[in-house]
């Protein structure tokens, strides 16, 4: 009898749910909801029991069908069960949403960060399948990491391993979204490349991208600057430079001490494609370890797209 498992996705705006088959990690059926946090947690979650009710009726199935529900948070996780506070929501800190789900739904409930989630969904279906040790990096507007060490999801003692994003890479520089200064995420993600583009086009508007931002520098894109620097553009190819440096720079310190087999990067940035990967995977070579870079079998996009956090939250009931 085939066997299934409920993914969910809880994101600020919207909730991506689906029933996810067991045997090969295929999504049998899906849809979003509106996640409308301000009316509260108990209401979230009395719909995501519904969603749970509705689609194990749409499908014919009984709850002795599914093995369990996972779901993938933004926000720390401890023992996949509390979430310390929640990044998006105003709900109550230290919130056990695997106990309030299971009092709604009679399943198995296990939970984790969502970048730790779309890590573990990479390894079991995607990008980094059959690969034990994965470190996985979402590079957007900021910079999340997730870790499997082993086969399992690494998430520490108080569930906030991973946060790569906030390791140091100068001292006293740039203010971080976090509050401190000197974060890799202020200079490497989606946000740091805009914010230093920024600083350039103010001083040289002879250049492709500011033709692609019309001159309205609020309009300015990392995507524009990628697009521009494929199109040849010097000073795009210099702020190109810029990223992959620092893409680089933290990575290889995550790489000396995770020591990984595979690093797989989502996230909007990694839609650049070779132009970034290509420079990453050159500078790594300045400031890791040796043997660190002849373990690594490679640095890849990201395979799943939209659907990794439905699967990677499915794979949560698999990793025991």
């Amino acid at each position: 009898m085939e066997k299934y498992i409920i993914g969910i996705d809880l994101g600020g705006t919207n909730i991506k749910a689906g029933l996810v088959k067991v045997e090969d990690g295929t999504i049998v059926d899906s849809f979003s909801i509106k996640t409308e946090s301000e009316k509260g947690s108990s209401n979230t979650f009395d719909r995501i029991a519904n969603f749970v009710d509705d689609i194990i009726k749409k499908e014919k199935l009984t709850k002795k069908d599914i093995l369990g529900l996972g779901m993938g948070i933004p926000g720390p996780v401890l023992n996949n069960e509390i979430v310390s506070f929640f990044a998006n929501f105003p709900w109550e800190d230290n919130l056990n949403v695997a106990e309030e789900l299971k009092k709604r739904t009679g399943l198995e409930v296990k939970l984790d960060n969502d970048v730790n989630v779309i890590t573990l969904g990479e390894a079991w279906t995607g990008a980094a399948q059959g690969y034990k040790n994965v470190l996985g990096i979402a590079l957007g507007t900021g910079i999340g990491g997730g870790l499997v060490v082993n086969g399992h999801l690494f998430g520490g003692t108080s569930g906030g391993a991973g946060e790569i994003g906030h390791i140091k890479i100068e001292e006293n520089g740039k203010l971080c979204g976090c509050g401190q200064k000197g974060c890799w995420e202020a200079y490497a993600s989606a946000t740091g490349l805009e914010r230093e583009a920024t600083s350039r086009l103010r001083v040289n508007k002879n250049n492709l991208v500011w033709k692609k931002i019309e001159g309205d520098i609020t309009k300015l894109e990392a995507k524009h600057i990628f697009d521009a620097a494929k199109e040849g553009d010097k000073f795009a190819l210099e702020l190109v430079d810029y990223e992959t440096r620092y893409v680089a720079l933290g990575l290889s310190t995550v790489l000396n001490v995770m020591n990984p087999e595979i690093v797989v990067i989502g996230g909007g940035v990694s839609l650049a494609g070779d132009i970034l990967f290509d420079g990453i995977k050159e500078k790594i070579k300045e400031n890791t370890l040796i043997p660190i870079l002849n373990g690594l079998k490679d640095i890849v996009p990201a395979k799943l797209g939209n659907d990794a956090g439905i699967v990677g939250a499915a794979a949560l009931i698999l990793d025991k």
